[in-house]
C-alpha cells in the first residue's frame, strides 16, 4: 500500500451512496471506495462529468445524474444503492460549491439571490441526502454511517481573499445539523461526521488557483507538505475511515484536512 492510502479492504461489502460524486473530492472519494472493496452508487450534476466518471469507475460503481438540490435526487440515489448493492451502510454529501455567481459576498454586498441560492446549493442539498439516508437506515434497522462535507470556513474565516458569508454560513449550518443528528440518532447506531477541507483544487477552487496573490497566502496558510493547495486525494483516507467499521465508535466529529490552515496566521503578501 502506498503511502497515504486507503486500507485496501476497509470498505469490503459496504454500500455506499456519494451525493456530489462525479468530480473533484467527490469523484477521488468514489474511486478510493471502489478501490477499497465497496459498492458505489455517485450522483453528479452534469452529464458530462455523469459520463466521464462512469468510465473512469467502470462497472464497480452506478453513476447516476441528477440535481442535489432537488429532494427526489437523494431519494433515488439510495433507492438504486439499494437495488444495485443489496441496502445502504453510508453515505458521502460532498455536492455543494460558490454562490458568488449569484451574489454571495460579504454581508454589505450580499444579495437576496445569492443568499438563497447558496444555502440551498450546500445546505438544503445536504439535508435532503441526509434525511433520505437516515430513513432507509432505520427502515433496514442495521445503523450506518453519514459523511458530510463542510469547510475550514465555517468556523475558521479568512476576510481578505475568502469573504462569502452566505457559503461560510451554509458550512457552520452543516456542522450543527452534522452535530445534533449524531446526538439524536446514535441510539439507534447511525453515526454522523464532517471533513473541513481548507483549499482543494477542484473545479470549484479556479478563482483562487489561478490568482498568484492569493497563492502566495495559502503558502504561510496552508504550511503543512509543501504548503500548496490541497488535492482531492488528500480527503480519501479520511473519507474511507469514518464510511468503515473503523469509526464505529466515533460520531458527532469535525475533522479538519486543511493542510495546517486552521492553526495557523497566513501573510497578506505585500503587493503596492
Amino acid at each position: 500500500m502506498s503511502r497515504g492510502s486507503p486500507n485496501a479492504r476497509a470498505l469490503a461489502g459496504t454500500r455506499l451512496a456519494i451525493i456530489g460524486g462525479t468530480a473533484g473530492v467527490g469523484l477521488s472519494a468514489a474511486k478510493a471506495f471502489v478501490a477499497a472493496g465497496a459498492c458505489v452508487v455517485a450522483v453528479g450534476l452534469k452529464p458530462e462529468t455523469v459520463a466521464s466518471a462512469q468510465r473512469e469507475l467502470g462497472d464497480a460503481a452506478l453513476v447516476l445524474q441528477g440535481d442535489a438540490t432537488q429532494p427526489e435526487t437523494a431519494v433515488a440515489a439510495v433507492a438504486r444503492a439499494v437495488a444495485a448493492c443489496g441496502g445502504l451502510d453510508g453515505l458521502y454529501h460532498v455536492a455543494g460549491g460558490s454562490g458568488r455567481r449569484w451574489g454571495d459576498g460579504p454581508l454589505h454586498e450580499l444579495t437576496d439571490a445569492g443568499w438563497d441560492a447558496t444555502l440551498n446549493l450546500n445546505l438544503t442539498s445536504m439535508f435532503y441526502s441526509n434525511r433520505a439516508a437516515v430513513r432507509q437506515f432505520l427502515a433496514q434497522g442495521s445503523g450506518g454511517s453519514v459523511l458530510n462535507m463542510s469547510s475550514v470556513l465555517g468556523y475558521s474565516p479568512s476576510p481578505k481573499f475568502f469573504a462569502t458569508h452566505a457559503y461560510a454560513t451554509a458550512k457552520a449550518a452543516i456542522i450543527g445539523l452534522t452535530k445534533t443528528s449524531a446526538a439524536h440518532y446514535a441510539p439507534h447506531n447511525i453515526r454522523f461526521n464532517v471533513l473541513a477541507p481548507a483549499l482543494v483544487e477542484t473545479p470549484m477552487a479556479q478563482r483562487a488557483a489561478n490568482d498568484p496573490t492569493i497563492l502566495a497566502f495559502i503558502k504561510t496558510k496552508q504550511p503543512l507538505d509543501g504548503s500548496r493547495i490541497g488535492q482531492p486525494s488528500d480527503l480519501d483516507a479520511a473519507a474511507v475511515y469514518f464510511l468503515s467499521d473503523a469509526s464505529k465508535f466515533t460520531t458527532g466529529q469535525v475533522l479538519a484536512v486543511d493542510g495546517g490552515w486552521s492553526v495557523s496566521e497566513g501573510q497578506i503578501p505585500d503587493v503596492s
